[in-house]
Formats: C-alpha cells, structure tokens, sequence
C-alpha cells in the first residue's frame, strides 16, 4: 500500500485547513523557496543598477552600520 506524500487537515465541516507533508518534500519545498528568493533578490539587485561592491567591502559596511 502507498503512503501518501501529504494529508489533510480538516475541521469539522470538511475543510482544509492544513496539510501534513513527507519531511522530504517539506524540506525540497524549503529549499526552492530559498532558492526563490535569491533569484528575486539577485533581479532586484540588477534592476535597480547599482554599482558592484565588493564582497569584502559589503561586509564591513553592514557590520559598521549594525554598530
């Protein structure tokens, strides 16, 4: 018998109201969603032309203003 990869929550009129997901595919879905997320940053960070600053340098600037 196959397990299923997700289930359902449900509430008492029959509606979803969660899911239960295989911590395989929970955490694939993690991952694309990080992944995801640096796609868009790196877009925004092109469009928006700003000039490259070096990595080293970009470190030092966010520990400085964090002080």
């Amino acid at each position: 018998m196959a397990i299923p990869k997700h289930q359902f929550v449900v509430d008492d009129s029959g509606e979803k109201k969660a899911v239960i997901l295989d911590i395989t595919e929970y955490r694939k879905l993690i991952e694309e969603a990080e992944e995801l997320e640096a796609i868009r940053a790196y877009d925004a960070a092109k469009a928006a032309g700003d000039e490259a600053v070096p990595f080293e340098q970009a470190i030092n600037e966010i520990e400085r203003d964090r002080q």
